[in-house]
């Protein structure tokens, strides 16, 4: 999925815990690249950082529902 992509409820529940946490490790080392590449070299679309944050929202949310289920 590109940056600019939002994952849907159906997306990030398809996902298996492990493939989840790896997801959001590998997300989260992205956004904080983009958010220093930014600091120092505007990005050509600023709204993919809000975008990446969300993503990685979305993930830690379906993550948190599945262990307190």
């Amino acid at each position: 999925m590109g940056a600019n992509k939002k994952y849907n409820h159906e997306d990030v529940s398809q996902f298996v815990t492990e493939d989840l946490k790896s997801k959001i490790a590998e997300d989260k080392a992205e956004l904080q690249r983009m958010d220093f590449g930014h600091n120092v070299t505007p990005l050509d679309n600023p709204l993919s950082i809000r975008t990446k944050r969300r993503n990685v929202a979305r993930l830690l949310t379906e993550l948190n529902k599945r262990n307190k289920a």
